[in-house]
Order: structure tokens, then sequence, then C-alpha cells
């Protein structure tokens, strides 16, 4: 999962350069926030039990599978290309899906027989279900406004 956060990071740096959407920026500020928190708590949980730890460029490794939710290069790719309204558009819809795979990947964890038993995973996994239901219910919003 720390390489689905890397890709939702790498979609909010571009808005620095991509929209002038105050309310874009705040969310952005949000989701930034947290998806960087949530690496760093992974990564931390991956180390203390001597686990690999993905590298920052981990997802982009040649035959590299995506988890549910990425949006592939040539998505990503329409999203650096694009300014302004469309890239506003491109973004809340890429990132719903992106947040929706992240809720895929909570379900299948909870789903899975054992998983889940560390509180600390538990709770994890509860929190960003709970995060991104409410981001997802907030883009689903933004996008219906500029739609108007």
């Amino acid at each position: 999962m720390i390489g689905h956060h890397q890709q939702a990071v790498e979609m909010v740096d571009l808005l620095e350069t991509h929209t002038q959407n105050h309310d874009m920026q705040l969310l952005c500020s949000r989701i930034s926030i947290s998806q960087a928190d949530e690496i760093k708590m992974m990564r931390h949980w991956l180390e203390v039990r001597g686990q690999t730890v993905p590298g920052p460029h981990a997802m982009h490794m040649h035959g590299a599978m995506l988890m549910p939710g990425m949006l592939t290069q040539p998505e990503m790719d329409r999203l650096a290309a694009a300014t302004g309204t469309e890239f506003d558009r491109l973004f809340l819809e890429g990132m719903i899906k992106h947040h929706g795979g992240a809720l895929t990947m909570v379900k299948d964890l909870f789903a899975t027989p054992g998983a889940a038993q560390d509180s600390e995973i538990f709770a994890f996994a509860s929190d960003v279900d709970t995060d991104q239901r409410m981001e997802i219910d907030r883009m689903t919003s933004m996008l219906k406004e500029l739609q108007k």
C-alpha cells in the first residue's frame, strides 16, 4: 500500500503548477498530510518487523503491478498535461478512483481470515476506510460543482 500512497502524493504534487482553485488546494493539503503520515507509519511498521520497505519509486519499476485504484501511466500523463478546470476534473476523478482502490484493499484485508489481528493494523485500516470515504464524498461534491 506504500506505492499506492506514493502515487497519491505524486498526484497532489502536480497541484502547485496545474490549478489555482483554492478548494482544490485545501483538499490536496489534507490528502498530502494524511498520505505522508500513513506512509511513515507503514514504513515504520515494516522496519520494526524486519520486513523489506519498498523504495520511493518501487511502483515505477518495470513489471510492477498496479494496486486497486491506481492510475495507469497514460492516466498520470493526461493529468500531468492538464491545467485549470480540466486538471481539477481529471484530478478529482482520478483521486476518487484511487481512494476507491484503498477501500477495496481494506475490504480485502478484513475479509482475509486472521488478517488485521494486530491492533495497530486494525486501527490503521479502519482509519483509512473512514478517511477515504469522507474524502470521496467531498471530491464527488467538488466534481459536481465543476460540472455546473
